[in-house]
């Protein structure tokens, strides 16, 4: 079930609600239970063959973080060896289904290559959202043992993992940002205050998603399923195409995955509880590092907590900072896909940092006057540049389609030539060119979602009408998600589902 189809928008999101908002001024132990099970529904709804794969995974971790807590009793030594135990478990179940077809593959090529004979795939399904609810729990285990967090209620801390804004593609929680908001008794309360807005924010990212993400889409999709059919895209790859199949695409997924953290923050506002924003504006960063600290922040930050920072992190010398802080990349490209190109997209980046941190260390830009502002400027057209550039190896199918994209972009197959000779567009071409001045603009300048939301929606006082701009607001809302719904017709899953 996609947040923006018919049956979320009409069906599912308002019955839920409507629900709990009954049933929690007068139950509020079963409004939890009907969230839980709402979650589990919506989940079932896409695969319940994986259900069952879900709860045992969520049964398995809530008793180990008891016996990995100090609260139970046991020496430091055991619970570390069983900390250890249960997050081997977890990686090798995120393994088992997310990897093994990748390395067999990988050893498969060794083999022929000695003309040996192949190893057989196991052709497992990857359950969607294995790698958020995985990533999510080891969070909780190793909170756990450190004391941080407890939770003996399995409903509770079921909801907490199942909690359906989040539980196809993040945000990556912990436990302490949202089991103190389930526990408060305001959110078994309609607010319209609240409600208001999150609708706002939810028809915001809807808008991202329908009338940007998808649209861009199609041309990125022209060129990069052309290269890999070998059609005439990919053998005379102009230099003009592939740049705007490359920046097509870098604000697709923008868009998408943004728009998805909107529609989920929005969602999840409805129900009183706020999630974390998992966007700040990233490609008005100025330099990769600050890239890292806008996008996809949840994970950035699980990244650097549970991996870079165990690993050493800076403490261990400028060397060890510098491998510790590539392996943590390289890892993390890999856990967007079991694919070389993830692996190779994640080194890229981690090469990036490490002259940015490099560059830092031995020249600081001016941070005042016309130089300080030329400095930024020229900062975020190089973090831009670098980052399409490394998009190009996410986005391929694989290694080889990513070269011939390269080979376009660096003008290898020739700089004339219009960018439309060898792709049909399903639109007039100069819409296209409005969606990326429009994505541009909206990544630049305009204010994110949330804040857009509260201008719109202000807060909403008692036994008072509605001033004019609110009810303008509102009506420009209105509006834009009707926009937006006219265009569910041909909605798309979300590119991070696949992660």
């Amino acid at each position: 079930m996609l947040f923006n189809s018919y049956e979320f928008l009409f069906l599912f999101f308002p019955g839920v609600l409507a629900a709990f908002l009954w049933l929690g001024p007068r139950r509020a132990r079963h409004a939890i239970g009907l969230l839980a099970l709402a979650s589990l529904f919506f989940y079932g709804w896409w695969s319940w063959k994986a259900l069952p794969l879900l709860l045992a995974s969520i049964a398995f971790n809530h008793a180990m973080a008891g016996q990995v807590s100090p609260a139970s009793g046991r020496t430091g030594r055991s619970r570390k060896w069983l900390l250890r135990a249960a997050l081997v478990a977890n990686l090798g179940l995120l393994g088992v289904f997310k990897y093994a077809d990748f390395f067999i593959h990988s050893v498969n090529a060794a083999l022929s290559a000695a003309q040996a004979p192949s190893l057989p795939l196991l052709g497992l399904a990857l359950p969607i959202g294995i790698s958020f609810y995985t990533f999510t729990q080891i969070a909780f285990l190793v909170d756990a043992w450190h004391g941080k967090v407890q939770e003996k209620n399995l409903l509770n801390y079921g909801l907490f993992v199942t909690y359906f804004p989040h539980l196809i593609a993040g945000p990556v929680l912990h436990h302490a940002q949202m089991m103190p908001q389930f526990a408060d008794p305001a959110i078994f309360r309609a607010q319209p205050g609240k409600i208001a807005l999150g609708l706002a924010i939810f028809t915001f990212g809807l808008a991202k998603k329908l009338l940007l993400a998808d649209p861009l889409g199609q041309y990125a999709d022209l060129v990069f399923d052309g290269v890999k059919a070998g059609t005439a895209v990919g053998a005379m790859l102009p230099m003009l195409t592939a740049w705007l199949g490359a920046w097509a695409y870098a604000f697709q997924i923008y868009f998408d995955f943004s728009g998805y953290s909107d529609m989920a923050v929005g969602i999840s506002l409805c129900f009183g509880v706020q999630l974390p924003l998992n966007f700040l504006s990233p490609y008005r960063a100025t330099n990769i590092i600050e890239f890292w600290r806008r996008w996809h922040v949840s994970l950035s930050t699980f990244l650097r907590d549970y991996l870079y920072v165990p690993l050493g992190g800076n403490r261990l010398g400028r060397g060890r900072r510098y491998i510790n802080l590539f392996v943590t990349m390289l890892l993390g490209g890999l856990w967007h896909g079991a694919a070389w190109t993830f692996v190779l997209w994640g080194a890229m980046h981690g090469l990036f940092l490490t002259l940015n941190h490099l560059w830092r260390e031995r020249l600081r830009a001016p941070e005042a006057g016309w130089r300080g502002a030329l400095a930024r400027a020229a900062g975020g057209a190089l973090t831009f540049l670098c980052v399409c550039l490394a998009w190009v190896m996410f986005r391929a199918d694989s290694v080889a389609s990513a070269m011939e994209i390269y080979r376009g972009m660096f003008g290898l197959n020739g700089i004339s030539g219009s960018p439309f000779a060898f792709v049909d567009l399903p639109y007039k071409r100069a819409h296209f060119y409005l969606l990326l001045l429009v994505g541009w603009l909206i990544c630049l300048l305009a204010p994110t979602s949330v804040e857009l939301a509260h201008r719109c929606v202000p807060s909403i006082a008692p036994r008072r009408w509605p001033r004019a701009g609110t009810v303008v607001s509102a009506l420009a809302v209105g509006g834009l998600f009707a926009w937006g719904v006219s265009r569910l017709g041909s909605h798309s899953a979300f590119l991070y589902f696949q992660f």
